[in-house]
């Protein structure tokens, strides 16, 4: 099926199902179209990789105007579950070695110039200001690893390193995409749990999902009156 080419055309993604269910359904009853604007969805599974993988194949199959990442995160600062974030920064955190009581990163140890595209001064900087203004809630930074957080020492690192407010698994290779295909793009993170609390009686997922959903509907609606033309750096 060919898109028409001067539709807005918005990709939804996340990492499960789980986590945007509310908003398929949604979707399903306005039949994927909204103001004209054409709505995609796409699960891309767990982890970097998994992610870095079906993005891509997503947009080469069929390039959307927007790509909007949407999921659950650890927070570095408690009083915010369910709080929603848009992501100004990512990172991928935990890409490096732990040696004399302290951790580098590929930059640290120079195996990549912290300022080599798509990175600038070793993050993954969202430039779309335009569209991240116009989500009306809290730009935050963001990390993203490859196992969760549960180690004290690791969490004190990181927030001395990058001064994160959430943590993901997929992030990072959302912005890492985007940012080389040169497709706007936002990523939405509801809180659901202290980074490194695991004791899952604690934690608020339920309520983040249902708060990262109503955030979600709001950006679409609002996304799909604008022409695609206005969120162009």
């Amino acid at each position: 099926m060919f898109m028409d080419i001067c539709a807005m055309h918005i990709l939804i993604t996340a990492a499960t199902s789980m986590e945007i269910q509310s908003t398929v359904n949604f979707l399903e009853e306005k039949k994927y179209e909204l103001s004209g604007a054409k709505i995609q969805v796409a699960i891309t599974g767990i982890g970097l990789v998994s992610t870095a993988y079906l993005l891509t194949r997503e947009i080469h199959d069929e390039r959307p105007t927007i790509a909007i990442q949407a999921g659950i995160a650890g927070c570095f600062k408690a009083g915010k579950a369910n709080h929603v974030v848009s992501v100004g920064r990512d990172v991928i955190a935990d890409i490096g070695v732990y040696e004399n009581d302290s951790f580098k990163n590929i930059f640290d140890l120079k195996l990549n110039n912290k300022n080599n595209f798509p990175f600038s001064n070793g993050y993954l900087v969202n430039p779309y200001e335009k569209l991240l203004s116009i989500t009306g809630i809290e730009k935050a930074n963001a990390i993203s690893v490859n196992e969760i957080t549960t180690n004290k020492s690791r969490i004190e690192w990181y927030q001395q390193k990058y001064d994160p407010i959430v943590e993901s698994m997929e992030g990072a290779a959302f912005h890492y995409v985007c940012l080389h295909e040169k497709i706007p793009f936002l990523q939405l993170r509801a809180v659901s749990n202290i980074v490194g609390e695991r004791d899952k009686s604690k934690w608020t997922i339920k309520s983040a999902i249902s708060a990262l959903n109503e955030n979600l509907v709001t950006m679409i609606k609002k996304l799909s009156t604008h022409d695609e033309t206005y969120f162009r750096i």
